[in-house]
Formats: C-alpha cells, sequence, structure tokens
C-alpha cells in the first residue's frame, strides 16, 4: 500500500492560517471593522464572549511565526489577506499601512524560501460592505473584485498563485442560512444569492488574476456523501445533500452550470440571483487549481421534518477530535477519487489547503506538548492521500491547519488545530510533538525524493 512518503518528487508542503484567526490589532494600522468584529461583540454569539482583537497577535509576532514556518521546512504558506486592511470601509482609495503589513510578510516568507499561497477572502468583509447587504449584494462581487486588483497590484511580481475565496459553501450557511458565524443572518434557503455572488466575486477577481498572469485557485470545504442506507429515500436524500454542499460551488466552475436544486424548491437562477453572462464569467477559461479543505464524511438520511430534504445522520465506530468531528482518513481518498470520476478532464490538479483536527492539548510540566492524536489524524490522511495519488488523481501539495492554535471562529479559543501551541495570555508559542513530526516528515520526503 502506498504511504505518505510515496508521494511525488516536488509535491509541496505547506500549512495555513487565516487574518481574522491570527491577526489580532483589530483597530491598528487603519484596519476598518469586519462583519467579525461586529457578530464577535454581540452577547452570547461566541463561546465565552471571545473575540478575535488580539488573537495570535501575529500583526506583531509575523517574524517569529515566519521563524516557526522556516523551521518545519515548509515550501509553502497559505495566509488570507484582510480585506478591512487594505480598504477599511470596503471600496475606495487603499490603505497604505494595511499593503505595507502584507508587502513585509511576503518578502519575509520569499527570503525564508517559502512560496505565499495568499487566500483573498476569508470571512472578514468589510463592515461597511454588510451595511449594504454584504453577499446577499450582487454589488460586492465588484467591490471584490476591486479590492483584488489593489492587492495584487502592489503583491503579485512576487506571489504566482492566488485563492480567491475560502469555503464559500461554510460562508453562506452559517453567515447566511444558520446565523451561526457573522454576519448572523438566520435566512435558511434565502441565503443563496449568497452563494452566488460570492461565485460571482470569484469570477470577476479571477479575470483580474489572470490579467496579471497568476495563477487562480479556489478553497472549498468539501465532503463525499454517504447515503445512511441502501434505502431510496435515504440515497435520494443524500444526493440533495450532495448537490448543496458540493456540487452547488464546483459544478459552475468547472462544468459551467450550477446543480439541479430542485429538491429544494430551487430553480436554476437561485431565485432569480442569476444573470445572463454570469456562469460563463464564473466558470472563465478554468481553474489552474482547486484547493480542498477536508475534515469527515458526511452521513445523510432521508428528512424526519419538513422544510429540507435531508437530515444529517452520525457516523459510528469511529474516532472524533475535541470538536466531536468524526476521523475518518479514507474519506479524503473516497473524496479525491469522487472529484475524478465526477468532473474528468474538467478536473484541474487539486493542493489540499486544508487538513487537520482539533486536539485538547496543553503543555506538560516540563513545557512539552504531546498531542499524539493528532500526529495519527495527519498520518492517516496523508497515507489516504497518497492512496488517491496512486489511483491517478492529480494532488500537488498539501496544507495542514493550522500553524498556529487560533481564534476558532464560534468557538472561540476553546478548540486547538495548531502544530503550534499559543498561550493567548502570554502569547508564548511552543511546537508540539507534530510540529516536530511534521517537519520531520516533510525531510524525509525530501531525502526520499533526492535519492
Amino acid at each position: 500500500m502506498p504511504n505518505r512518503l510515496d508521494l511525488p518528487a516536488g509535491f509541496r508542503w505547506g500549512a495555513s492560517t487565516a487574518a481574522y484567526q491570527i491577526e489580532g490589532a483589530v483597530e491598528e494600522g487603519g484596519r476598518g471593522p469586519s462583519v467579525w468584529d461586529v457578530f464577535a461583540a454581540r452577547p452570547g454569539a461566541v463561546r465565552d464572549g471571545h473575540t478575535g482583537a488580539v488573537a495570535c497577535d501575529h500583526y506583531h509576532r509575523w517574524p517569529e511565526d515566519v521563524a516557526l514556518m522556516r523551521g518545519l521546512g515548509l515550501d509553502g504558506y497559505r495566509f488570507s489577506i484582510a480585506w478591512p486592511r487594505i480598504q477599511p470601509t470596503g471600496a475606495g482609495p487603499v490603505n497604505p499601512e494595511g499593503l505595507a503589513f502584507y508587502d513585509r510578510l511576503v518578502d519575509a516568507l520569499l527570503t525564508a524560501g517559502i512560496t505565499p499561497l495568499p487566500t483573498l477572502f476569508h470571512w472578514d468583509l468589510p463592515q461597511a460592505l454588510e451595511e449594504t447587504g454584504g453577499w446577499l449584494d450582487r454589488d460586492t462581487a465588484y467591490r471584490f473584485a476591486e479590492y483584488t486588483s489593489e492587492v495584487v497590484d502592489r503583491l503579485g511580481d512576487r506571489v504566482p498563485a492566488w485563492i480567491t475565496l475560502n469555503e464559500p459553501f461554510v460562508h453562506m450557511v452559517y453567515g447566511y442560512a444558520l446565523g451561526i458565524h457573522a454576519p448572523g443572518h438566520a435566512l435558511m434557503l434565502d441565503a443563496l444569492p449568497a452563494a452566488h455572488h460570492q461565485l460571482l466575486g470569484h469570477g470577476l477577481a479571477a479575470a483580474v488574476l489572470r490579467e496579471h498572469g497568476r495563477e487562480v485557485l479556489i478553497a472549498n470545504n468539501l465532503t463525499p456523501v454517504r447515503p445512511a442506507s441502501d434505502d431510496p429515500a435515504d440515497v435520494a436524500a443524500a444526493e440533495a445533500y450532495d448537490a448543496l454542499h458540493n456540487r452547488l460551488f464546483t459544478d459552475p466552475l468547472l462544468l459551467g452550470r450550477y446543480p439541479d436544486l430542485s429538491a429544494f424548491g430551487i430553480g436554476e437562477d437561485l431565485g432569480g440571483a442569476v444573470r445572463d453572462g454570469d456562469l460563463e464569467l464564473i466558470a472563465g477559461p478554468g481553474l489552474d487549481g482547486l484547493g480542498v479543505n477536508y475534515y469527515n464524511p458526511t452521513r445523510i438520511a432521508a428528512p424526519t421534518d419538513p422544510g429540507l430534504p435531508f437530515a444529517e445522520a452520525p457516523i459510528e465506530g469511529v474516532p472524533r477530535t475535541a470538536f466531536g468531528w468524526p476521523v475518518v482518513p479514507d474519506g479524503l481518498r473516497e473524496l479525491l477519487t469522487g472529484l475524478r470520476s465526477r468532473y474528468g478532464a474538467a478536473l484541474p490538479p487539486i493542493t489540499i489547503t486544508e487538513n487537520g483536527c482539533s486536539v485538547a492539548d496543553e503543555p506538560a510540566s516540563d513545557g512539552t506538548v504531546l498531542d499524539p492524536d493528532r500526529i495519527a489524524y495527519l498520518a492517516g490522511h496523508l497515507d489516504a492521500l497518497a492512496a488517491a495519488v496512486a489511483e491517478a488523481v492529480d494532488v500537488r501539495g498539501y496544507y495542514t491547519w493550522s500553524l498556529l492554535d487560533n481564534y476558532e471562529w464560534a468557538e472561540g479559543f476553546g478548540q486547538r488545530f495548531g502544530l503550534v501551541h499559543v498561550d493567548f495570555e502570554t502569547q508564548v508559542r511552543t511546537p508540539k510533538a507534530s510540529y516536530a513530526w511534521y517537519r520531520d516528515l516533510i525531510a524525509a520526503h525530501r531525502e526520499r525524493s533526492v535519492s
């Protein structure tokens, strides 16, 4: 059986973060408020009232964090650029201090031999744009393209590839349909325009990036969907869920059309959001790469209550992370081979842009942080990834989530995903056992690739 050391020569090893989860300094350097600043201030919105006001203080401590990346031997670092740092109101003149921050970061990464892989939008919309409709408003897509142009004008000479959006499905569902993330709307199926407008924003931003000769990726949270049984009702429910979670955000990009959402009572125009020419713009000339964020499969049964055409069913008999998510490494192989089967020649090269787990780990009395469950998680998923590559899926790289323990959205600081432990009171960074394991894996793979 293939294993993680059998991944091809030239395979890129990385780690990922996101601006609001690590930067802090929300009122420094000319940054404007984001939807997450406003949402986190709502009583009861985030566990224990935590906010990202300080987070990991990466805004001030980035040299230390780049040194940690260099210690890992990373090929690449995926981070996000905070739109409110670049355009505090989401439009108009740029903020020079915001651009300068990312300028310094990009130069430091390149000096360390690490290729920057920026994400342009990782959920921190400028609050001023939310007040005019956010992603429910078509105009936000055009503002996103303008913001993209400003950023790539400054950084594009040193950054070869860009991710437009992170997890538009999660942002739509949690932020607009259920209201458990910023901006906190609970619109259910009326949130679907936020899906289309995000994808429209991707298409517009992709055109800007291509004008600069840059590569274009998008990163989405994808999941293999399994029916709870062979009962036709469960199978139909699983197909409906797959269309919503996976195909809604891949079919337009790779096939130039939306999937059948008739099970939700939704037509091809997503409730009137789609206009002539939109799908051609979204698909464009194709992606240079597809970013896949994978955490677990999803098991789906026929609905028990009216409203949605599916019900989530538990996955039994497997370990669970501290977040309660099922640990199913082979789900990654299943997902990747399924993408190849579904999209064939339309599927671009894949990069795993997020994969990791939350573990309740804390420093021992001697200061070490042992996290064997995380090591087992990463090893299992990388072996599954190697199995998918052996089945001819074109995967170019793996970015684990996350470099640092960070602000985990509505969970506040209660979930730790990092290779590096962060004491959120002192900001002391302590590499965990998984950090050393990942460092040694990267070195061993490189040695094997050149031997």
